[in-house]
């Protein structure tokens, strides 16, 4: 009989034991993969780590935005959801942004599920109450990839059916690989700041689209379909989603609703060394505020908008962000350490520091990366 007994109790922890050993074997090959950042784009960087992730977390659906480190707004969307769902995309990135339940702006470091912050009433969430629930979803494990230079990402994991909620070994796992994750986005941004070539696309004008308080697209300039197709590529045969644009127009709902502060704009990256700036705005006056349409005008990242993101991607000191900006004006050490109020030995021991960071060996190439020249 007490054989039995430690049997019975045996199996339990030889599975916990297992599933242990499961998750340090993830944790090694996501250590791997995010060592290996600086050869991969954004996009490849996270279908890799979803691979694995997907090894000891089981999940449905996933949504992973790359944001705007400065606002936090979401810019180049990695999404697979239900296909039932993709006609009411525009509603899905609404419902999100205004949901306070788990908003990656408010989440701290560890994963957030859903059923946890809803204490099992997942109707508190108006995402859930609004679409989700009717879609089968059981719970959300929610990741944001933040650190001392900004919100660089985050990434919400469905669970439907008979699954049940995410356990707490999974968020677990999930809060572990936080940070390791969070470095190599944030590498992968600073390598888009390459040397520009002849190639590079450029903004033949106005590219705007204009979407309904609801975000439904009612018109656009003919580039804007151009660059929605490079900024997110469609499937075959299909129109470019504007995603980003839905995020930006959606952070706008948010703000008038006093659900988040920041501004309704974002940056994201084209291609080789082109950043474009998104931003969103209401038109007209006839109707009240919330009937009005939504322009949202996609250019060329500015030279500071460009600078800023740079020495957030490059992990720079606020002073050494603030020599480079005395830098782009075309001023000389001697007027930069005046303005600074620095000794011009402490602005050359500066100018080290951010050779040494961007791996660039001298000012002229510094500039040029960053100002994209």
């Amino acid at each position: 009989m007490r054989g039995q007994v430690g049997l019975g109790a045996a199996i339990p922890y030889a599975c916990s034991v297992a599933r242990s050993a499961a998750y340090e074997r993830s944790w090694a090959r996501v250590v791997r993969i995010c060592d290996s950042a600086g050869a991969a784009d954004p996009r490849t960087l996270r279908q890799r780590l979803l691979a694995e992730i997907r090894q000891v977390v089981g999940f449905d659906a996933f949504v992973w935005l790359l944001t705007d480190p400065e606002t936090s707004v979401g810019a180049a969307p990695l999404a697979e959801v239900p296909p039932a769902l993709l006609p009411e995309l525009p509603r899905l990135v609404r419902l999100k942004y205004l949901t306070e339940t788990n908003r990656w702006t408010t989440l701290a470091s560890s994963a957030a599920l859903l059923s946890d912050a809803t204490g099992g009433d997942l109707s508190r969430s108006l995402l859930w109450r609004e679409l989700l629930g009717g879609y089968g979803i059981v719970d959300v494990a929610s990741v944001v990839f933040r650190d001392r230079f900004g919100c660089w990402g985050f990434l919400d994991l469905w669970r439907a059916g008979a699954a049940g909620p995410f356990t707490k070994d999974e968020a677990a796992f999930l809060a572990r690989i936080r940070d390791t994750v969070t470095m190599a986005l944030r590498r992968c941004q600073a390598n888009t700041f390459v040397a520009r070539s002849t190639s590079d696309p450029r903004s033949p004008g106005p590219v705007v689209l204009l979407l309904s308080p609801g975000l439904d697209v009612l018109g656009q300039t003919p580039a804007a379909h151009e660059y929605l197709r490079v900024l997110i590529p469609p499937a075959d045969g299909r129109a470019p989603i504007p995603a980003g644009a839905y995020n930006v127009a959606a952070q706008l709902l948010a703000v008038e609703a006093d659900v988040d502060g920041s501004p309704a704009s974002a940056r994201v990256h084209l291609a080789e060394s082109l950043w474009f700036t998104l931003r969103a705005a209401r038109i007209g006056h006839a109707e009240p505020p919330d009937q009005r349409a939504i322009a949202v005008t996609i250019e060329e990242s500015s030279p500071v908008e460009r600078m800023s993101l740079f020495a957030r991607a490059f992990g720079l000191s606020a002073r050494e962000h603030e020599l480079l900006g005395h830098l782009m004006t075309g001023i000389d050490t001697r007027e930069v350490a005046r303005r600074m109020f620095l000794s011009e030995h402490t602005v050359q021991d500066h100018l080290k520091s951010i050779f040494s960071r961007t791996s660039m060996r001298n000012r002229r190439t510094v500039l040029s990366r960053a100002l994209g020249t």
